[in-house]
């Protein structure tokens, strides 16, 4: 085996066809798939997160795909360290591995890891997002200037994604992300016995994209296919975990707000819509203003 590995990272907003690449990727290099996708993880989670089909799971391995209880708390630097542990074992009989999810800061996690920061609120990230997708960047660096002055004398303010994430820390934790920073742990090389090299993992991203309209049409379909799949049961039989973190979802919250009576059962059929369309966005935003050349990194413990 030779002792540079290459993971492909198919990513990209929702409903856009991620995992029929991922799957087509994978049968072509003959292959797995580790799933970068923070709701999929779930057992009990099934319809609302569009899991992959079991012919799907059968056509291809999977890893990180309902094997784990919404009772646990997953993050990204716990996803990380799991799908390290996949790709060491995958690595051991091939070359290639894929990694297929629209989870953002979990890809972010594996190939870069992480700073010693807390998890962020995602009612902050979706206000910084927010903020610059309808102010622009000059506006990131005015808010940035207000509460993090040191980071645009040192950080790159030039770089949205970069300037969001100083910005979501130092609103979120009161601290600038500097802080954090300099506490980064760095991860050692593994040695392969077999040829006593050091093995190197080569990360590609395929980054899928299609026009805005088609997309949101692939999403308001995508939901009603869900409702008429059960959705609506599957949100009435999770009623009493409603409050877990793993719960705060798309497609769940809006039912839960139906269950309540706050909304008709269209009202929030349209609310799934327009809010996983929101999420698509923020998706898109994230990849557009995040660095999609290859990365070589040591394979990590």
């Amino acid at each position: 085996m030779s002792s540079l590995k290459h993971c492909i990272l198919v990513v990209g907003p929702t409903a856009i066809g991620k995992t029929a690449e991922a799957i087509r990727i994978a049968k072509e290099l003959n292959t797995e798939i580790i799933s970068a996708d923070s709701r999929q993880c779930y057992e009990e989670l099934k319809i609302g997160v569009a899991r992959p089909s079991d012919d799907e799971l059968n056509a291809v391995k999977h890893h990180f795909i309902a094997n784990h209880s919404i009772q646990e708390i997953i993050t990204a630097a716990s996803f990380a360290e799991e799908a390290w542990n996949y790709l060491n074992v995958i690595f051991q009989t091939h070359d290639h591995a894929v990694v297929c999810g629209g989870t953002g800061l979990y890809i972010k996690a594996l190939v870069e890891g992480l700073d010693d920061i807390p998890e962020i609120d995602s009612s902050v990230r979706n206000e910084v997002i927010e903020l610059y997708e309808k102010t622009g960047i000059d506006n990131l660096r005015k808010e940035l200037l207000k509460f993090d002055p040191d980071f645009t004398n040192t950080g790159d303010i030039n770089n949205p994604a970069r300037m969001m994430r100083a910005l979501e820390v130092v609103k979120a934790t009161g601290m600038p992300i500097y802080h954090f920073q300099i506490k980064k742990e760095k991860h050692s090389v593994v040695s392969n016995e077999q040829q006593g090299d050091d093995i190197r993992v080569k990360f590609s991203y395929r980054v899928m994209e299609m026009p805005r309209e088609e997309l949101y049409k692939r999403i308001d379909l995508r939901v009603d296919q869900m409702m008429a799949a059960g959705l609506e049961d599957e949100a009435q039989s999770l009623l009493s975990s409603r409050n877990l973190p793993a719960l705060q979802t798309v497609g769940y919250k809006e039912l839960f707000d139906f269950f309540d009576g706050k909304m008709s059962r269209e009202q929030a059929i349209e609310k799934i819509k327009q809010h996983t369309r929101n999420y698509a966005k923020r998706q898109m935003t994230w990849w557009r203003n995040t660095d999609i050349s290859d990365v070589l990194v040591p394979l990590k413990k």
